[in-house]
């Protein structure tokens, strides 16, 4: 598999190269600028794209625009992007565009190698790889009685988020103790209440959840 990576810290770019490397992964590139991420995603096609959100030249949001910017001439690269901030109206462009795998995490909460590796291939993969933080702070923006995310109860809010991480309906009742009757309920429930097509492609029904969230803003 195939990654390009793009990280200015030398030390967290070469740490997270030989992670990669150890766990067979093919570095197509690693670089240190937008510019550079941008030649290496165009000529490479990588499988997926490790990308952090501010690079040089300017430290702001070139690792995202440049990975926007390749999504939209291949549509559905994979992109985990891998931050210190949550870049809130990039990352909904991201998520809303509803084709192949994408990925937030937040830097200071990766907490083991097994973590970051499951997530990137998870990317790779076509899945949803998302930091409960980052959902957290796109969906409170939704939090005015008249959007729609008001309609669902504190356990339905609860399920979606975890549902957003890309975690099965057997993972979610795991992780809540209960059945799985109970998730595929509470899911069919967000569905209906978001005027949405329930799917059994968790994937595909969280990007669109996210989508949907953001155009009703």
């Amino acid at each position: 598999m195939r990654v390009v990576l793009a990280e200015d810290l030398f030390l967290l770019r070469d740490g997270l190269v030989r992670l990669l490397q150890a766990h067979d992964f093919e570095i197509a590139a690693a670089v240190e600028s937008g510019p550079e991420l941008a030649a290496a995603l165009a000529e490479l096609e990588p499988d997926v794209a490790v990308v952090d959100v501010r690079l040089p030249p300017t430290h702001t949001d070139e690792g995202l625009q440049c990975a926007l910017e390749a999504r939209r001439e291949r549509p559905g690269l994979p992109v985990l992007v891998l931050s210190q901030h949550v870049e809130q109206l990039y990352a909904r462009e991201l998520l809303a565009d509803g084709s192949g795998g994408v990925g937030y995490l937040l830097k200071d909460r990766v907490f083991d190698a097994e973590q970051f590796v499951d997530s990137v291939r998870r990317v790779a993969a076509g899945g949803t790889a998302m930091d409960p933080q980052v959902i957290q702070q796109l969906l409170a923006r939704q939090a005015g009685d008249d959007r729609p995310l008001a309609r669902l109860t504190p356990r339905e809010r609860e399920v979606l988020e975890l549902m957003a991480q890309g975690r099965s309906n057997a993972a979610i009742a795991g992780r809540l103790v209960v059945t799985e009757r109970a998730i595929a309920k509470h899911t069919a429930n967000i569905f209906a209440k978001l005027g949405l097509e329930i799917s059994d492609d968790d994937n595909r029904r969280v990007l669109a959840v996210l989508a949907y969230l953001d155009h009703g803003r």
